[in-house]
């Protein structure tokens, strides 16, 4: 069908439906008719179906209004960046200077935070924090250099509006030529939508934080438990989790009962597709713009080459399947080889609903999709639990732990830490930190867990006894399941640490909440009763998060990158989020060179309210 007809029959729809839909329709055909990455051909690019529509070059007008849209045969309103959802890809060249201005036609204020893109304070774009947002009717000119390139994203940094539909992709083409090499690329951005209000899902949530699960246990999984495990440790088991009063099914806190998983903006009943020819490289750019959802993604009969991470280049890595954080990035590489559909299966976390795509040779043709994974179960290992010493345990409310190097399962080189010197831990503390570290750069920290007062009260209702670094541990839901799943030991930077110094301090966070409550907090504290966390212009300094919780927490902090500690100081990677797992550990190093006050939070927009901090760098 070529574009005229398209349009034609566009017009059977409602004005509001047909807005939406025929901006798509028209962004993708422009796209196919020449929109295309420099370097790369029309044919390179082309698509079937509705695409995300490109801008590039250096100046853009983007307006935040509200919009109508369909994802699920009811009509509701979502929040638009110029009329599309997702908003276009912003094609941006490293080197240049952008300018962006954006206005607001939505009646309250808005904003635009780069997700990833290293800039001065006032260009963030996070309301309360280094600006104070853009008002109704009013615009923001947004301004800076852009001394990165890669695949990075854009969404609101105010309210739900992430949610309601305001965010985008942006690629950065780099000035070198880059390592790797492919013929065709596209972007594929993963999201979750809601027909509900978010006001109406967090008030949910609030008074009754399981309200969206319904895969909680039943008679029939007591059954099938006794029958499998025996009486005796069925009893054990379901026991220990009565007494903590948690459930070994809470893997999300919203479900496929209230969302729609999207792929370019397309539900899974219409399934985005993306073009290819036999023989050729195609790059994928996977970027998690949702709310809530963890994504595990693979291509069934497709290895994938993950050459890159949160935008920046690491040492090929090749699988069959990786899970992706809220706001995590990873390009990979695919290279089919028969003239047949492929289908881009993306499964939530909790297996209660997957976003889906084709990649294909003919529009005509699609690819079955793959059965879901089973329900994934947490384990004690996801509670931070030591079970040699639960044995002896007399009381839940008074577990704490101690650091446990052992537990830095996947790093490489770890030959060296027996020699490490103790240290003195008399000045830790939640934002001082520990100022005589003695771990290498890269290797992590030997520093004991300590949990301090304001972890213990009704805010907190768990507390892990023995977290470990897991960092080659896929993740609960992945273990053991016959494919090669990424994990966070792969990750080795391509080029150089460009910041070899051993930190000089560390900072000791732990994530923490009451699930029953729907209450979320760094060290017990909310966000509104936090005080900043203060560092040091030029300092390399060691952040070390504690999960006590059962969930995943994707933990981004705005304007440094993340140097993720994987066991190698040479080549550590650098990420914008990084995913800290249930009842685990995790170490990066910051060196603080962005003055000013940066957002520091969950990236789940639902415990981003409280389990935030603003950092200031002085």
């Amino acid at each position: 069908m070529d574009l005229e007809q398209l349009l034609l029959e566009l017009e059977t729809l409602p004005m509001e439906r047909r807005r939406f839909v025929k901006g798509m329709a028209v962004g993708g055909a422009l796209l196919g008719l020449g929109m295309m990455p420099r370097g790369l051909s029309a044919a390179a690019t082309a698509s079937s179906g509705p695409q995300i529509p490109v801008l590039r070059g250096t100046k853009f007008n983007l307006t935040i209004a509200p919009q109508q849209v369909n994802f699920t045969g009811k009509v509701r309103t979502a929040t638009a960046v110029n009329g599309h959802v997702p908003g276009p890809i912003l094609r941006w060249r490293e080197g240049d200077t952008v300018s962006l201005k954006v206005t607001n036609h939505l009646a309250e204020s808005s904003s635009i935070h780069w997700h990833g893109i290293i800039l001065p304070n006032a260009m963030d774009g996070v309301p309360g924090i280094n600006f104070a947002g853009i008002e109704p009717g009013e615009y923001y000119q947004y301004r800076f250099d852009v001394r990165q390139s890669g695949t990075y994203w854009y969404h609101s940094h105010s309210g739900f509006q992430e949610q309601t539909g305001l965010y985008g992709p942006i690629i950065v083409d780099p000035l070198e030529p880059e390592p790797f090499a492919y013929d065709r690329e596209h972007v594929v951005m993963l999201s979750d939508w809601s027909d509900e209000n978010p006001n109406t899902i967090y008030a949910h949530l609030k008074k009754m934080s399981d309200y969206y699960n319904f895969n909680e246990r039943t008679v029939g999984d007591l059954i099938r438990d006794i029958r499998d495990k025996g009486l005796s440790r069925t009893w054990n088991d379901r026991s220990m989790w009565n007494k903590m009063r948690m459930s070994d099914r809470d893997i999300s806190d919203i479900t496929g009962y209230t969302y729609t998983y999207l792929m370019n903006g397309q539900s899974p009943a219409a399934g985005w597709s993306g073009l290819f020819a036999r023989g050729e490289k195609v790059r994928l750019r996977f970027i998690n713009g949702s709310a809530m959802t963890f994504f595990d993604v693979r291509i069934p009969g497709l290895k994938m080459t993950v050459v890159a991470a949160d935008g920046q280049n690491i040492e090929p890595v090749t699988v069959d399947e990786f899970r992706i954080g809220v706001a995590e990035i990873y390009d990979v590489i695919v290279e089919p080889k028969d003239d047949r559909a492929y289908c881009v299966f993306a499964q939530a976390i909790d297996r209660t609903g997957y976003a889906r795509g084709t990649l294909t040779p003919d529009p005509a043709l699609t690819a079955d999709v793959p059965d879901y994974d089973p329900y994934p179960i947490l384990t004690m290992t996801d509670m931070g639990m030591d079970m040699a010493a639960m044995q002896g345990m007399k009381g839940m409310d008074t577990m704490q732990g101690k650091g446990d190097m052992d537990g830095m399962t996947g790093m490489k080189g770890m030959k060296g830490m027996a020699g490490m010197q103790p240290m003195d831990h008399s000045a830790m503390g939640s934002s001082g930190g520990q100022k005589n570290i003695r771990g290498p750069a890269g290797m992590g920290s030997d520093a004991p867990i300590i949990h301090a007062k304001t972890e213990f009260g009704p805010q907190v209702d768990m507390r892990a006894m023995s977290p470990k670094y897991r960092l080659d541990d896929p993740g609960v839901g992945l273990r053991n399941n016959g494919r090669r799943v990424l994990t966070y030991a792969d990750l080795r930077n391509l080029y150089p640490t460009p910041d070899p110094r051993d930190p000089g301090r560390e900072i000791q966070l732990h994530l923490t909440g009451n699930m029953a409550r729907y209450m979320w907090s760094i060290d017990g504290i909310r966000y509104a009763d936090a005080e900043p966390i203060a560092l040091t212009y030029g300092e390399r300094l060691r952040i070390t998060f504690v999960n006590d919780t059962m969930m995943n927490h994707p933990m981004h902090l705005h304007g440094m990158w993340s140097d993720l500690e994987t066991g190698d100081g040479r080549h550590i990677p650098r990420k914008h989020t990084v995913i800290v797992q249930p009842g685990s550990k995790i170490s990066y190093l910051v060196t603080a060179d962005a003055m000013g006050g940066w957002a520091y939070h969950c990236h789940l927009l639902y415990h981003m309210l409280a389990m935030f901090r603003k950092v200031v760098v002085s």
